[in-house]
């Protein structure tokens, strides 16, 4: 027979378990009446050596005490737990008149967020956009430029050529219009594509990637430029002159922008001329804007290079040079937010840092406007 004292001890949780003050004391007591170890636990196994006539008395007082004390264990743990809820709640409170966190987002690189307000500035020109494949034939990239072979932009240390185009030409199938054997070097080609598919007047930019064998601070071999096309009757470099000064102007938004035009030499332009643009110095800074040697010092700073379309360059495209005249101007992209958001490395645009891009990116939408402003900041 099973000892009444034994359940008479078991019994005694009962109270213990009513008036547990912690879950932790609580738990000790589960352990010490329902684990391995414990009490109710050794009376089942009990069980097992008495006899039918033992088992039939005992057996259901035994479950009975067990399911008493696992529903009173139960009934405890619940009541430990809403007390230290209502208490927590009672201690805690919530400001409501403070803000919300901000939500996590990601920003606007600032080479989309410059070619967005490229297009909107040339937009209100007059200026469509145009786009044409990164990877090119040799003629779209050079020859219909003016870039014979012999040329020294045409070098392996400047230019990434593809092995397809090499193969081309081992097995006499190369073709110099057809053949994609190159990565393009400028968004020149996008011009040329442009007056071969479009019928003059034509205005365009063409923004995008191109590609050189350079690396350093200030190159890496891919990177962003953007072109300017107008093929129309009588176009002359004042008109040219005019386009660049107000483009400027609207991209940092300053109307004191003071512009210098160089004589210099691109083979696609004649005559060309390197821009540069008036600098000053302001609290210790260089500022993009004044007139150089007025205000407390500067200098000029070269920003585009540009020029009448090249008679050849029109021909090749199948106008006639002595009715449709043009210009054209180019700049990278990337030294452009550079030179207006105030960094002095073209590497961390391309490492993906996010500590970089949080710092300098924009926020998806501050979307550029003449009006709101191109510089929207982030």
């Amino acid at each position: 027979m099973t000892d009444t004292d034994d359940l008479s001890h078991i019994r005694s949780y009962l109270p213990q378990i009513a008036e547990a003050s912690s879950l932790e004391l609580l738990e000790s007591l589960r352990i010490d009446a329902l684990g391995k170890n414990g009490s109710v636990t050794q009376l089942l196994k009990t069980l097992g050596k008495m006899s039918p006539e033992e088992r039939q008395l005992q057996g259901p007082r035994i479950h009975a005490l067990r399911e008493s004390v696992g529903d009173a264990i139960a009934a405890r743990k619940a009541a430990l737990e809403k007390a230290a809820l209502d208490a927590r709640l009672a201690a805690e409170t919530l400001d409501m008149t403070l803000p919300a966190d901000a939500p996590l987002a990601g920003t606007v690189h600032p080479v989309s967020q410059v070619m967005d307000e490229l297009a909107e500035i040339f937009a209100d020109l007059g200026f469509a956009v145009a786009q044409g494949p990164e990877i090119e034939t040799d003629w779209h990239n050079f020859s219909a430029l003016n870039i014979p072979e012999t040329h020294p932009a045409r070098a392996m240390h400047d230019t990434f050529y593809l092995t397809q185009g090499q193969e081309a030409k081992a097995a006499g199938t190369f073709d110099e219009r057809t053949t994609f054997s190159l990565l393009r070097t400028h968004t020149s080609p996008v011009q040329i594509r442009t007056m071969l598919e479009q019928k003059p007047p034509i205005r365009i930019i063409a923004p995008g990637r191109t590609y050189r064998s350079d690396s350093d601070a200030t190159h890496t071999p891919m990177f962003h430029q953007v072109e300017g096309l107008v093929i129309d009757k009588g176009i002359t470099l004042g008109h040219l002159k005019w386009t660049l000064e107000t483009f400027l102007k609207a991209f940092f938004e300053r109307d004191d922008i003071v512009l210098r035009l160089r004589p210099s030499y691109f083979p696609f332009t004649e005559p060309s001329a390197e821009v540069d643009v008036g600098y000053t110095i302001e609290k210790g800074k260089r500022v993009i804007g004044g007139h150089p040697g007025r205000e407390g010092g500067g200098g000029w700073m070269e920003v585009l290079g540009s020029g009448m379309v090249h008679p050849k360059v029109i021909a090749a495209c199948g106008l006639d040079p002595d009715e449709w005249q043009g210009f054209a101007f180019g700049c990278g992209i990337d030294r452009l937010a550079m030179l207006k958001y105030g960094m002095d490395d073209l590497r961390p645009f391309f490492d993906g840092d996010i500590r970089w891009l949080k710092h300098y990116g924009f926020a998806a939408l501050d979307v550029p406007t003449l009006s709101g402003g191109v510089g929207v900041a982030a």
